[in-house]
């Protein structure tokens, strides 16, 4: 399992290999926004006790402050009061042999059947991120290969908007993984990445160390 690519390195060589070769070269801990809205979504499609799983926040994220806890009541003022799916199973281990890949499904429930990932960002006007159906195509065609569930998507939990969509990644879709998995492997195997034409820089953590202009290699390492 040693040499499976990671779904989230998969993602991230979709926008730009150069961002996640120099991504393995630092130490990288779970964004606190990530770990707020998880703790969210175990109990989503239940009822539950907003202070209760502010104390579950509290045990992920000792350090949680103002920040996290005004990201939590937006959580909850927009999540509260909707119906949402349960699913039996949560941090399910998934791989996929065929591409090579690996990652671990948020939510599945082999009887629907059907899956969910859970987002930290905010939902779209409309279907759901670029990103994310690359996401939902990886993570279909592990829950088929390791379950053998006829499924042909996946829900999107975007908690922050308290907004649940279902996406069923296409040709093009199921294309950007292809290549994504194949960049991703390159990167792996130590080779350098070029910079894409037209990288998502500005919210990339590394935009000083490679932009603006072309840089030596020297520089990037």
């Amino acid at each position: 399992m040693d040499d499976l690519i990671g779904i989230a390195a998969v993602v991230t060589a979709r926008f730009c290999p150069l961002r996640l070769y120099l991504d393995r070269q630092e130490e990288h801990e779970e964004p606190p926004r990530y770990a707020v809205c998880k703790q969210v979504s175990y109990h989503l499609g239940t009822p539950f006790e907003p202070d209760a799983v502010w104390e579950e926040v509290c045990t992920v994220l000792p350090y949680a402050g103002e920040e996290e806890r005004a990201l939590f009541e937006q959580c909850v003022t927009n999540c509260r009061g909707k119906e949402w799916p349960r699913f039996s199973d949560h941090d399910v281990p998934v791989t996929s042999t065929a591409l090579g890949i690996r990652g671990t499904v948020d939510k599945v429930d082999p009887a629907v059947p059907s899956f969910a990932i859970t987002r930290a960002s905010e939902a779209p006007q409309a279907g759901v991120w670029g990103a994310d159906r690359v996401r939902v195509a990886c993570f279909s065609a592990c829950v088929r290969e390791n379950f053998s569930l006829e499924v042909n998507g996946g829900w999107v939990e975007y908690v922050p908007s308290g907004v649940l969509r279902f996406c069923t990644p296409g040709p093009r879709d199921r294309r950007a993984m292809l290549r994504a998995v194949d960049a991703a492997k390159k990167v792996e195997e130590g080779r350098v990445p070029r910079k894409p034409l037209n990288p998502p820089c500005t919210r990339c953590p590394h935009q000083e160390r490679c932009a603006p202009g072309p840089r030596r290699l020297s520089e990037l390492l």
